[in-house]
């Protein structure tokens, strides 16, 4: 299924027609070893937050990082498993959970450190939710065609260096679990995008730190769901 231009975000090209992404749910630290690294707890429930439905980008699309992004080095990268949501759910239980998934895409959490950690009095959601800080793409693959979705390899390069070499099986919350837990008493509607959180190795936790710079290439691949590049450009 193809990924299009929406509105003031994207659509996701179905047999019934264009399904908007109206929602987009974050989940942090879902991987332990993303946790550790940047010496933070283990979650016991899962840590969400949201993006802006206009923050999305496609595949090829540029991620431009505006001016309030270049006050220091702070732009980071996060490949993540996306996971949308096809119809309505409500207080879905677990083990009927990926009944309401429509398909998987790649999907790319940028992440403006300073704002998400101190511009915006602790809150996750505008440090993550600039024009352009959702690159997902380059389709969305029929649930169908993926046997288990925690069973997928995911990987993060930068100017063709790896970065980040993880597998779907390492989430403490699965994607069931999160769909479940997301749709307590709260309707997750047709067109909600979840991003799954990311494997260890990002930039702010590497030594030396490696932000995003002008002119570099990311590239997101998960394995049996397709490969997601995007250049950055700084904002003049």
């Amino acid at each position: 299924m193809n990924i299009i231009r929406h509105g003031f975000g994207v659509g996701i090209e179905t047999p019934s027609g264009v399904l908007p992404v109206c929602y987009i749910i974050g989940i942090g630290r879902n991987y332990a070893e993303h946790a550790t690294e940047q010496g933070a707890d283990i979650p016991d429930r899962p840590m969400v937050f949201v993006k802006s439905p206009a923050s999305p980008c496609l595949d090829a699309d540029e991620i431009v990082v505006p001016k309030v992004c270049q006050n220091e080095e702070q732009v980071d990268f996060e490949a993540e498993l996306g996971v949308v949501v096809g119809r309505d759910a409500r207080d879905v239980p677990e083990d009927s959970a990926l009944d309401f998934v429509l398909g998987y895409t790649c999907c790319n959490d940028v992440s403006a450190r300073w704002w998400q950690k101190k511009g915006s009095g602790g809150q996750f959601c505008r440090g993550k939710s600039f024009d352009s800080f959702c690159p997902v793409g380059p389709r969305v693959v029929p649930a169908s065609e993926i046997q288990d979705p925690q069973n997928l390899r995911v990987r993060c390069t930068v100017g063709g260096e790896t970065m980040q070499d993880g597998h779907t099986g390492e989430m403490i919350f699965t994607v069931a679990n999160l769909i479940s837990d997301l749709s307590r008493g709260a309707t997750l509607p047709a067109g909600t995008l979840i991003l799954t959180g990311t494997p260890s190795g990002v930039g702010m936790a590497r030594t030396p730190p490696r932000f995003l710079k002008d002119g570099d290439t990311v590239e997101v691949e998960i394995e049996g769901v397709g490969r997601l590049r995007n250049t950055v450009r700084f904002e003049k």
